[in-house]
């Protein structure tokens, strides 16, 4: 298993999963470092940027059974990973939920400012973005449809709100730095009664060793199965 972005906040845990499943694992990363606890596993660390296809090649070696990716944006990236046909078995790759859009179109950072109004749960069949080179969720959808349309068997992972050790930039710095000025106050839209679905980055873990393990062409949605309201949280 070659993961690029293995040492990232999802990468580091796959790696651990993947590892303790059995797998020869190589973290990819424009470090080639690992994070503590890794090597000890038998992880192997490679220096790469994903952006070279030389130096992804000179990672992947003789190939991979399965190639992970968390780094993967846009079409460009989907053409990429298209391209590591008889050098991959397989594909797992991190998208977003934010590729979503309502029955009207709507997405999440789409023009006019309009937030869209979304199905409770919201199935991996609800309409996404129009995909495109534009925003952020048009972007993943022109990667997800370019690699469903590939040679590759690919599972992709539909994340969002993803916590876990390793972030850089924790979602709770926010709130105690309020509290740290004395501002005891927070305004929540909608009574706190929207869901902001987390995810544990251990759960994906798990998904993603799930789908290494049985290829195939699929998008999951990959969160918490008990998602807090923002009151909750």
């Amino acid at each position: 298993a070659v993961l690029i972005g293995g040492t990232g906040l999802i990468g580091r845990a796959a790696a651990r999963a993947l590892a303790e499943d059995g797998w020869e694992v190589v973290a990819v990363s424009r470090s080639g470092t690992l994070p503590e606890g890794l090597a000890e596993l038998g992880v192997q660390a490679a220096g790469a940027d994903r952006a070279d296809d030389a130096q992804l090649r000179a990672a992947l070696g003789f190939g991979a059974d399965v190639v992970y990716d968390s780094v993967a944006m846009n079409r460009v990236h989907g053409e990429q990973l298209n391209a590591l046909e008889g050098l991959a078995g397989s594909l797992v790759v991190i998208s977003t939920a934010s590729v979503y859009a309502d029955d009207e179109g709507r997405a999440f950072d789409g023009e006019g400012g309009e937030l869209p109004r979304l199905p409770v749960p919201i199935p991996e069949t609800q309409p996404t973005a129009e995909p495109g080179d534009g925003t952020y969720s048009m972007q993943k959808a022109a990667l997800e449809q370019t690699l469903l349309q590939g040679p590759l068997p690919t599972t992709l992972i539909r994340a969002c709100a993803v916590y876990g050790p390793g972030m850089k930039n924790p979602r709770e710095l926010y709130f105690v730095k309020r509290a740290y000025d004395g501002r005891r106050r927070v305004a929540l839209a909608w009574n706190g009664e929207s869901r902001f679905h987390t995810v544990s980055v251990k759960n994906l873990a798990e998904l993603i060793r799930l789908a290494a393990a049985q290829p195939g062409d699929r998008l999951l949605n990959g969160g918490d199965p008990d998602p807090p309201s923002t009151l909750e949280i």
